[in-house]
């Protein structure tokens, strides 16, 4: 009987020695349009699919294997004598490899200016549907999507003339998640061009989608997780945002604090630099020079930066470079490095330098998701642009416009501080920082300890809440040390008690109307 093998590619890594291969161990090759001619142009005979089926390719190549003599050759079971006489009695013979990879949706969609006719024509449909029919008849039918697995069956079918049942199911679990990437790339299209806002993928005044589609391609395999008896990896395109300059692999602790920090630092236009650790800025600092905005940073708190991250929003130069040198750091990321201050760097062979690109400096508008016990927690990214809700001021006393700087400042910082959150800032820099405390005012304690202990007086310092407070406390601490101005979402039932203690202390507060609990 003659053994067919049936090969359409789009990538055409590997497939004339496979297609080579094929041939030499007795198979007939069946194949389509422009692979067919890359194994005749190789001197290898191949049939086409059309002569194959005796059935013209139609409408454009929409519809070329899409015939019951190709999934007739891989669906029927060898094994059911019924299914057998059904097939010679139809004249279809069996197909017993195929090797298929899909039409380059994600290549073209992903092309700059690319319109969505052109995208739509490379959805691939009959690639799909054979590699789907040979997955279920992995019994009887080996099935290779990945140009990597081309060595492996070629050895087993060279040594035992046939591949493995083993082999063959690990294939079909790949081109089912092949294929299930495939087609959450194409709902993911769809969803963006479904909607008002293609940056968001749920569609405008509509509700959450019953089922979450969302492609992830493997991007590394970390050394370990949190912690060094996990196994961790990375999916999704991260990595693609920045260009790592030196030092080694990011760990999966690295790229918490990378997203935390890329975070952070897109909340600023005006040059500024940030600290960072365990996901929480350490210090933020503004000014005219980043070795400036460093010294304001660091002087927030000089213990915890070390083996920290810093970000900033301007180049890498020479001054800044020495002044964070002096210090150890796990990854320093900009959106360029003067040479000089590469060449200070290189003496630390493992610091990780990353150059971020234009991705990376753009907030993230996107999802954010979060794993839970056998489920995802999935929300709109905390982007709203500032002023997207109206601030209003609740107290007797209007703050000042220094304090309106600071608050504002403070504002963009405590976002990104870990609940509950209390920030203590001037109009440029970060003077005491309160993260992740069980109640608001150990939080705010902890924020004046911290400035203390750092030698930074409070006194004309602004304070900035994620949340509401709860009870007049809060703001009566903040007053005694010395904070003249609060920035707070308001929406306590206490509201008025905390105004009125904010105006018998002179305070001058401000509502956001907006809440920024970060879990």
């Amino acid at each position: 009987m003659v053994k067919y093998a049936l090969i359409s590619v789009s990538d055409k890594t590997g497939l004339v020695e496979f297609g080579r291969f094929l041939s030499h161990v007795g198979y007939s090759l069946i194949s389509t349009g422009g692979t067919a001619k890359v194994l005749r142009d190789s001197g290898l005979p191949v049939t086409d699919v059309s002569q194959f089926t005796g059935f013209a390719e139609m409408m454009d190549g929409r519809v070329k294997t899409l015939h019951p003599k190709i999934h007739g050759g891989l669906l029927y079971r060898r094994d059911i004598p019924e299914h057998c006489a059904q097939a010679a009695e139809a004249q279809i013979p069996p197909i017993d490899v195929l090797v298929v990879n899909l039409y380059p949706f994600e290549k073209v969609s992903n092309q700059p200016g690319v319109c969505f006719e052109e995208c739509l024509e490379n959805i691939d449909i009959g690639g799909p549907a054979m590699l789907r029919s040979a997955a279920k008849n992995h019994h009887a039918v080996t099935v290779l999507c990945d140009p990597t697995d081309y060595h492996t069956a070629a050895e087993q079918l060279a040594s035992l003339g046939h591949t493995t049942l083993e082999f063959r199911r690990e294939l079909a679990q790949k081109v089912f998640a092949h294929t299930a990437y495939y087609d959450s790339l194409i709902a993911q299209y769809f969803a963006k061009h479904t909607n008002s806002d293609p940056t968001d993928l749920l569609p405008a005044g509509k509700d959450w989608p019953p089922t979450l589609t969302w492609p992830m391609r493997k991007a590394a395999t970390l050394r370990y997780g949190e912690n060094p008896h996990q196994h961790a990896a990375l999916y999704g395109k991260m990595l693609s945002e920045f260009q790592q300059l030196q030092g080694k692999e990011l760990s999966y602790n690295n790229i918490l604090d990378t997203a935390a920090a890329l975070d952070l630092i897109n909340e600023f236009d005006q040059p500024t630099l940030a600290i960072l650790k365990h996901t929480n800025p350490c210090g933020v600092g503004q000014a005219a020079t980043m070795r400036q905005a460093w010294e304001l940073a660091l002087a927030t708190d000089r213990e915890a930066p070390f083996g920290g991250i810093i970000v900033m929003n301007r180049t890498c130069d020479t001054e800044v470079a020495e002044a964070i040198a002096e210090i150890f750091s796990e990854v320093i990321i900009a959106p360029d490095f003067e040479p000089s201050a590469l060449g200070i760097f290189s003496k630390k062979k493992n610091l990780r330098l990353l150059k971020m690109n234009e991705a990376a400096a753009c907030p993230w508008r996107g999802l954010t998701i979060r794993t839970v016990r056998s489920g995802w927690l999935v929300q709109q990214a905390d982007s709203l642009p500032m002023g997207s809700h109206e601030w209003k001021c609740v107290t007797q006393r209007q703050p000042t416009p220094t304090e309106w700087a600071a608050l504002t400042f403070a504002w963009r910082v405590v976002k990104h501080v870990k609940s509950n959150a209390i920030v203590y800032a001037s109009a440029d820099r970060t003077l005491g920082i309160g993260a992740g405390q069980m109640s608001r005012v150990d939080s705010s304690r902890l924020a004046t300890w911290k400035a203390n202990n750092a030698g930074l007086c409070l006194q004309g310092s602004v304070v900035a809440s994620d949340a509401f407070f709860p009870f007049a406390d809060g703001v009566i601490a903040a007053a005694q040390a010395g904070a003249t101005a609060v920035i707070q979402p308001g929406g306590s039932v206490r509201d008025e008690e905390v105004i009125k203690a904010c105006d018998q202390y002179g305070v001058a507060m401000v509502f956001t109307g907006l809440r920024h609990f970060k879990h």
